[in-house]
């Protein structure tokens, strides 16, 4: 104990003086979610003007990010960002943040093989009695950062509950570098929103598809949350939990007994996730719970252990569908949203799995800034990002119903997802559907 204390006390530093290591033409890397380092980000922004070209990479930071405000020209930092938060999409718009194509299973192997971090900064729990520090919400990807780092500075919050792991889920004071302590404020909370008419209908529509014992898979994004949270309401039980993201949906599971994990038919008894992050009483529940384990997403969402698990469903979010099948989650056109994530990663594993289901949830319709409306399932695509191919579709729900084009032919697609379109437009999409050559002429 004595030694580990004298190793901690000697790679204590103050935030100014641990990013004194960073130099020009650093690759650094920041710890994603709520375990971004802010003592050390506005450390090292206040030395803009002795640095250039320092590439930094995030992932889901909820901001602010002072070396991305402080530097309007991007000459001193340029930052970007594995999968953009609502924050960094507002940078993005700014032109303060670009965003890393991926599939989530494939980022550590990614660092292991093709990257170069210089620098690596994350916040991580109190050091525990045996020199370990619990990598917390962000572990999913953490480790196989710090592993692949020339140095690595741990910035100490105070708030991060400790989550167990299977494996990966910590690192120990001889493999680190530099610490640094200060006060933060109170975790960032992303409470489940208040569901929509069209959220309700969503959900209804995709509960008849889930059976007694399934487990459950929900995306980053408000639509999924909104409807796992409403399936605490249903009579389904023994749910279980394997997902990239654990958000308060699956509290709120927990507290109505809908979660039990005892019927995963593989991890039973455990909730598997890679990230958290949602409410004070999420984290809360995480802390210290040996029914929720932290492992890396290099294993979480890998798609042959998705699809151990038997009636594994996967419910998340995109942005439009043209009539060929192609989803589009990550972008409006050539503007960025958010990022492919691990949606492909769980459409492939639960379609894999034995009982397996993988939905793609949209609202039918959207309005702009002007006040129009305008429908999410289209012709065809003019720039938008496609994040699932049509080879891949499995369900796609709306308020209107759901469908699966597994297996459908392009004219099966087009009747299919006209379907479920917003009625005031289906006419223009039928005419659309003509003149592209995949619609059945009636009989």
């Amino acid at each position: 104990m004595k030694n580990i204390i004298e190793e901690y006390q000697s790679k204590l530093r103050t935030p100014e003086q641990a990013v004194q290591i960073v130099k020009n033409g650093d690759w650094v890397d920041y710890g994603g979610n709520v375990c971004f380092p802010s003592l050390l980000d506005k450390a090292l922004s206040k030395r803009k003007e002795e640095l250039k070209d320092i590439k930094i990479r995030g992932n889901l930071c909820f901001g602010p990010i002072q070396v991305a405000e402080c530097d309007p020209t991007r000459e001193h930092f340029l930052y970007n960002s594995w999968h953009c938060s609502a924050y960094e999409r507002k940078l993005s718009d700014r032109g303060l943040c670009n965003y890393i194509p991926m599939i989530f299973r494939n980022v550590v192997p990614y660092y292991r093989h093709f990257l170069t971090v210089n620098v690596a900064m994350m916040c991580v729990t109190p050091m525990d009695k045996h020199g370990y520090f619990n990598l917390s919400c962000a572990a999913g990807v953490a480790k196989g950062i710090l592993d692949k780092a020339e140095y690595i500075i741990l910035e100490i919050n105070e708030h991060l509950p400790r989550i167990l792991g299977g494996f990966d889920e910590s690192i120990h004071i001889s493999e680190v570098d530099c610490i640094v302590e200060g006060k933060h404020d109170p975790l960032p909370e992303f409470p489940i929103p208040k569901p929509t008419k069209e959220d309700i209908q969503i959900a209804e529509h995709i509960l008849p598809y889930i059976v007694d014992g399934a487990t459950l898979q929900l995306g980053i994004g408000s639509l999924p949350n909104v409807v796992g949270s409403m399936l605490a309401k249903s009579d389904l039980k023994d749910l279980g939990m394997h997902t990239e993201l654990c958000g308060d949906a699956y509290y709120e599971l927990f507290k109505a007994g809908k979660l039990t994990n005892k019927k995963k038919t593989y991890q039973p008894e455990k909730g598997v996730t890679g990230m958290v992050f949602g409410s004070h009483s999420l984290y809360e529940w995480v802390d210290n719970n040996p029914g929720v384990i932290v492992e890396p997403l290099e294993f979480v969402n890998a798609s042959e252990i998705i699809a151990l698990q038997e009636n594994m469903v996967a419910i998340n979010n995109c942005i439009s569908i043209d009539l060929y099948g192609q989803t589009g989650a990550e972008s409006a056109g050539f503007r960025h949203i958010s990022g492919t994530g691990g949606q492909l990663d769980y459409l492939t594993g639960a379609a894999m799995s034995k009982g397996g289901k993988a939905f793609a949830c949209l609202t039918s319709t959207f309005t702009d800034k002007q006040g129009k409306i305008h429908s999410r399932i289209v012709p065809y695509f003019t720039g938008d990002i496609v994040t699932i191919p049509r080879s891949q579709d499995h369900f796609v729900v709306t308020e209107y119903g759901a469908v699966n084009l597994a297996g459908r032919s392009t004219w099966e697609r087009a009747e299919m997802l006209i379907s479920i379109a917003h009625p005031d437009f289906r006419e223009e999409l039928i005419q659309a559907a003509e003149k592209q050559g995949i619609w059945r002429k009636k009989h």
